[in-house]
């Protein structure tokens, strides 16, 4: 199924949803008790050929040869089923949280789960992501037993306030103490199960006919399955969000969803390759990533915080590619509007953690190092070499440089010594009449950064001249575009990038 089909058949199903959402619901558990009957079919029907075949050639002294081959044939099948069946999810991993090293998170967790009337939170795990969610991992395959894993990101406790952190964690928890979470649970777990048999069966697709023909039964069925369960899950979305209002207030709901967008953002663009380009310079980092979080995310407000960014941020349209409605979408359903969130006073992460907090980022920082000590450390190597390269070129009038040596130069400088980088490209391209498609890109992306327009000319020059580059570059532009001119900009620059 193409992606214009499945979009109509979600846009369908979404009226569907709408009209009755009750018999909606009933329609996706049977179709997902539909998918569990058709994998119990097949592990019937597998098990059943290979007794009657093997008991016919033992009783009727049939060829041995055949049932080997019968078997090569089926067995294969009956254990990827099988294996289906027997799915194990891993437990998250991270810093688990007892009553007694966190008794405020347990004793909020609780108060939580009264008004509620849900089951239990059998583990709190503190982790190294910008996050926070619920995994619920069955105790027997896919015949339940789950339990539920609360899963709370050190930087995002660091980043956010303690009665955000809550919403955000009320409506975790709204997905498998609400209406829709028991439903929600097994969908999920349905996803989980078909996404693994689709694999498993296209990887062995062309073992034998009966391979081929399973697996092309899947991948028929799967687009309906994963367009039933994909507006369900939407819904169920909204749903959990209704509960985190309902526990915890519409405000801090929406000011935390808009900082999660917000920060989260910044996080993953500047914030690591902050700490990451310490490389450059130091053998080992001067500071730490987790121990210094909470005073860089303070420090960074204005930065991150800024009216356009919150802009571009609620102009961004709801896709297929996640179940999570839009920003703009999520707090408009719970009658808030968009506003900056404030700069907080005290984080959820000394609210709720105390000194712990501290701890655990200490000991994050140090399994942090044991990762990367090894990358960190070769990539200063290759840093010593290059400032090396770039001093020695420098030294040189840089008019008088040859070309191929000025393009190293101003490439370095990208990478090494960025205060040089954009007067050594400048140089570079107009000097040279050559197709230099990297310095280009490099070039435009430091004017877009000064939002000078003029960078989405180099920017279109490198993706035109190089197909390697041109999605990135598509990209880029678009989302510079809807940031500072809009919707309608962003989509024509999309299209005409596509179709020079």
């Amino acid at each position: 199924m193409d992606y214009p089909t499945f979009e109509g058949l979600i846009k369908g199903l979404e009226a569907e949803s709408e009209r009755s959402p009750a018999r909606f619901r009933t329609k996706v558990f049977l179709i997902s008790n539909c998918a569990y009957i058709v994998l119990a079919t097949v592990f019937v029907v597998m098990g059943a050929l290979i007794y009657f075949l093997a008991n016919r050639m033992l009783n009727h002294s049939g060829s041995v040869s055949l049932l080997v081959m019968l078997c090569i044939t089926f067995v294969p099948t009956l254990f990827v089923t099988l294996r289906a069946f027997l799915i194990r999810l891993e437990a998250p991993t991270g810093y688990e949280l007892t009553p007694k090293n966190a008794p405020e998170i347990f004793k909020i967790l609780k108060k939580m789960q009264q008004k509620l009337n849900g089951p239990d939170f059998h583990r709190v795990i503190i982790n190294g992501e910008y996050n926070a969610a619920i995994v619920q991992k069955p105790r027997w395959g896919l015949f339940g037993g789950y339990k539920n894993h609360l899963i709370i990101g050190l930087p995002y406790l660091f980043g956010t306030s303690p009665k955000e952190t809550l919403a955000t964690i009320a409506h975790e928890y709204g997905h498998v103490a609400g209406n829709h979470g028991k439903l929600g649970a097994w969908v999920y777990r349905q996803r989980v199960t078909f996404g693994n048999l689709r694999d498993q069966l296209e990887k062995t697709s062309e073992d034998n006919l009966l391979n081929g023909l399973l697996y092309r039964a899947v991948y028929w069925f799967w687009p309906y399955f994963n367009a039933y369960t994909f507006v369900l899950s939407r819904q169920n979305e909204y749903e959990a969000d209704r509960t985190a209002t309902q526990l915890v207030g519409a405000s801090p709901n929406a000011t935390g969803l808009i900082r999660d967008t917000l920060l989260g953002s910044w996080i993953h663009q500047h914030f690591w390759p902050i700490i990451y380009k310490q490389a450059n310079r130091h053998h080992e980092p001067v500071f730490k990533p987790y121990a210094n979080m909470q005073k860089i995310f303070a420090s960074s407000y204005a930065e991150w915080a800024t009216a356009p960014k919150l802009q571009a941020a609620w102009r961004a349209e709801s896709n297929l590619d996640d179940t999570h409605p839009c920003l703009s979408e999520r707090v408009t359903a719970i009658g808030e509007k968009a506003v900056l969130p404030a700069p907080i006073q005290e984080s959820a992460a000394e609210k709720l953690l105390g000194k712990l907090a501290i701890e655990i980022a200490h000991q994050f920082d140090t399994d942090w190092w044991q990762r990367e000590k090894s990358n960190w450390q070769q990539h200063h190597q290759r840093s010593t070499k290059a400032l090396s390269r770039i001093k020695s070129l420098s030294e040189q009038a840089i008019e008088s440089l040859p070309i191929m040596d000025l393009h190293e130069l101003a490439m370095l400088s990208v990478e090494f010594d960025a205060s040089h980088a954009k007067m050594r490209l400048s140089i570079l391209l107009n000097k040279s009449s050559g197709n230099f498609s990297k310095a280009d890109l490099e070039y435009g992306k430091l004017l877009l950064q000064e939002r000078n327009d003029a960078g989405l000319k180099h920017i279109e020059k490198a993706g035109l001249a190089d197909k390697t580059l041109l999605e990135n570059c598509a990209h880029i532009g678009y989302y510079y575009l809807l940031e500072h001119k809009g919707e309608a900009a962003a989509s024509q620059w999309w299209d005409n990038i596509y179709s020079a």
